[in-house]
């Protein structure tokens, strides 16, 4: 089921086989840097696969903007673990010539409303690293709370600094 988001139009779509294509895209330097380094073809085909497979434990998606022939980017949440509770965790991307238009901001709501109505977890959390001003920013307009920073490992084997924002879905329209 795909979701309209707003006036900017801009649509989730769930993850599919052919999304592949955008995961190399958004695997630049210039995306990855927040998210230690660049991945392989074997992780990138790994992640691939498990976004196509995370059946009742989240949802992944290509963001879509109406006026362009091909996705510019991804969003999702997943069950994580975080402080003895499980919880969504939500992620996006955007690829750098679509950022800064208000795409990801659409995106994610769009992804919240999708996992407020699971009604599965009380709390979806977003971990963007503190040297990542442009997705803090969203989760402050998107009305997360700001509780505070953590240390993350994040690919396996790269350590870094997240602030950990948090949503009620109980509370969320």
């Amino acid at each position: 089921m795909s979701e309209l988001t707003n006036s900017l139009e801009v649509r989730i779509e769930p993850w599919a086989d052919d999304s592949h294509a955008l995961l190399r895209r958004l695997n630049a330097p210039e995306m990855m840097k927040h998210l230690g380094g660049q991945e392989s073809e074997d992780k990138i085909l790994a992640r691939h696969k498990r976004y196509l497979n995370l059946h009742g434990k989240g949802c992944m998606f290509s963001i879509e903007l109406l006026q362009e022939l091909e996705p510019v980017g991804s969003v999702g949440y997943w069950e994580s673990d975080w402080q003895d509770e499980t919880v969504f965790e939500i992620g996006w991307s955007v690829l750098p010539s679509f950022q800064g238009r208000g795409i990801a901001s659409a995106a994610v709501a769009a992804a919240v409303t999708r996992a407020c109505s699971e009604k599965k977890h009380k709390y979806i959390y977003a971990f963007p690293s503190v040297n990542n001003p442009a997705s803090n920013a969203i989760c402050r307009k998107l009305d997360f709370m700001f509780n505070g920073e953590d240390d993350f490992e994040y690919p396996p084997g790269n350590m870094m600094r997240c602030s950990v924002w948090r949503l009620d879905l109980t509370t969320t329209r």
